[in-house]
């Protein structure tokens, strides 16, 4: 593998690589056909599911299914992209086998984890990069447009974290984001877990809550669900990152507390699998609208004692 070139900018460029998907996912395929479209060459991937197989057909045409050890063996950057929990063992695996080597490049996807989960490849040489997308990915071929909406974690340096330890790795990692059409976040190694739990809470637990919208307003009969409450949801968000804490509304922001208890028995006699979610929120708003002004400390403190009444 040849060291990175200065680009037009004088900024750092990895040289055409032949890359190695290890696997054939929805972040692997993704990713692997925006190397592609960035000039690099996917020599291999793996997978075995019949939707893997799929995945890679679609979106990387022509590059051969092998298994994980033959895939890293002969690439200059190995993309590990498999579920956090997998990928220690995998990183071990792969280093025992000797798949690994001295000047290749050794990213993973998870978000999870930094550089230090790689330090079995880092012993044979390699350079480790950690390459989060904050996105979510459906192994379509329009995913990799997203890409250029999206921002991508990047963690480098030595296997300890430390920023300035190899400005060069930091380098490379963010010039492959970039070639890629996202644009590169550094989050340092120590911070990993508590980076990737805040993604978890505000991505995942946000498909929850509007699920359990569109069910408990379908158990009312109210239908389209989704029609009738997506610009509404859609607001919600674009007002929460426009104005944080200040677009906060609805009757805990407003200090209604009538409509607050009868919003809580409404939801146990019809959906009281909600209602718990429902009143933990609840609670966290009031907090968020006391600190920020709009609620009073009184007014918190009614709407508190509905909530811990409703219990």
């Amino acid at each position: 593998m040849h060291p990175p070139a200065p680009g037009a900018d004088g900024a750092a460029r990895p040289a055409r690589l032949a890359v190695g998907v290890v696997s054939a996912g929805r972040v692997g395929v993704v990713l692997g056909a925006a190397l592609a479209a960035a000039g690099h060459q996917v020599i291999a991937t793996s997978g075995v599911s019949r939707a893997s197989v799929s995945r890679a057909a679609a979106l990387l045409p022509d590059v051969p299914l092998e298994p994980p050890d033959q895939v890293a063996q002969r690439a200059d950057l190995v993309l590990l992209a498999v579920p956090d929990d997998m990928l220690p063992g995998l990183v071990t695996g792969l280093s025992r086998a000797g798949s690994f080597r001295a000047g290749q490049i050794v990213a993973h996807t998870s978000g999870a984890h930094g550089v230090g989960v790689l330090a079995p490849a880092a012993e044979h040489g390699v350079l480790p990069l950690a390459l989060h997308p904050v996105m979510t990915f459906t192994g379509r071929p329009e995913d990799v447009q997203r890409l250029a909406a999206c921002s991508v974690g990047v963690t480098a340096g030595g296997i300890d974290g430390t920023e300035g330890a190899d400005e060069a790795a930091w380098s490379v990692g963010e010039a492959l984001v970039v070639e890629m059409g996202a644009e590169p976040v550094r989050v340092p190694e120590a911070v990993r877990p508590l980076y990737h739990a805040a993604l978890a809470h505000g991505a995942n637990h946000l498909a929850t809550l509007v699920r359990d919208c569109v069910d408990v307003l379908e158990r009312a009969g109210v239908r389209p669900a989704e029609r009738l409450v997506a610009p509404l949801l859609s607001a919600a968000l674009d007002n929460s990152l426009r104005h944080g804490d200040r677009a906060l509304t609805g009757p805990v922001a407003r200090g209604d507390v009538g409509t607050l208890r009868k919003h809580l028995h409404e939801l146990g006699r019809a959906a009281p699998e909600v209602t718990a979610s429902y009143r933990e929120l609840a609670e966290r708003t009031a907090e968020r609208a006391v600190a920020a002004g709009l609620l009073s400390e009184q007014a918190g403190a009614e709407v508190r004692a509905a909530l811990k009444d409703a219990r």
